[in-house]
């Protein structure tokens, strides 16, 4: 979500569609759940209504005339992390895999229906502001303080009770930030919250439906190929070799 000043009351969602009567349809059906909507009908108008207004989600058609959503995704991309929902109206395997390449959070195919759709602008909103669920594992009660831990175990940084620290990659819980060498981490919501969700459980097997379920907030089966791109973007940025790929069950960070 975009942090700008001035107060504001209402959810704003820009939804950028080539096709009239889906964009009045579902503009329509945004507002009648209480969301302030503005609309454009290709890609060039919907950036440069992002650059000038302010919204918390993006909205995004595939198939746009001038800059199509992948690139408009991308532009967004370079100066944001706000939440991005894409549609397709095909489903197709290379339009959602673009689309999730590209940087968005999500995405949904058309035809959709209006309680799914709101369900998971609900859920990409909660990632964009929400608090961690679970506490980091603490260290067994048990444990005596003098018996060695590995060099690598995840151990809080001096002085900062809310840290946890793989290497050079440094958590920190409270504060919502990852750092890596000393160097902020630009992460998207939907980033953080799987980095965190990973540094919950580090070591551990997590199956692409536990992180649908607790990253995404999905109550029901989800596609996992939003995870499996998430995690390819979220790679990019703390180092490939951190989140390991366990075939047939799912990935764990490395401790």
């Amino acid at each position: 979500m975009d942090v700008r000043s001035g107060p504001r009351t209402r959810v704003t969602v820009l939804l950028v569609e080539d096709d009239e009567v889906i964009r009045k349809t579902v503009a329509m059906a945004l507002e009648r759940y209480g969301y302030e909507v503005s609309t454009a009908g290709d890609g060039l108008t919907g950036l440069e209504l992002f650059r000038e207004g302010r919204h918390d989600l993006l909205l995004l058609d595939v198939m746009l005339p001038g800059l199509d959503g992948i690139g408009l995704c991308r532009r967004v991309r370079e100066t944001s992390l706000i939440p991005i929902l894409m549609m397709s109206a095909r489903g197709d395997s290379l339009d959602v895999v673009s689309g999730l390449e590209a940087g968005a959070d999500d995405y949904v195919v058309k035809p959709v229906d209006t309680g799914v759709l709101v369900a998971r602008i609900r859920s990409l909103l909660r990632r964009a502001t929400f608090a961690p669920d679970r506490e980091p594992a603490a260290e067994p009660a048990s444990e005596p303080a003098s018996e060695h831990r590995p060099d690598d175990a995840p151990q809080p940084a001096s002085g900062r009770t809310g840290d946890l620290v793989f290497g050079d990659l440094v958590i920190d819980t409270q504060g919502l930030e990852a750092r890596l060498a000393g160097e902020p981490v630009a992460l998207a919501p939907t980033e953080l919250r799987l980095l965190l969700e990973f540094a919950a459980h580090p070591g551990i097997v997590l199956d692409r439906q536990t992180l649908l379920r607790n990253v995404w907030d999905y109550g029901w089966d989800g596609d996992s190929r939003v995870v499996d791109l998430c995690v390819q973007r979220l790679r990019k940025k703390i180092g490939s070799d951190r989140i390991e790929t366990v075939r047939g069950f799912g990935y764990k960070l490395r401790r």
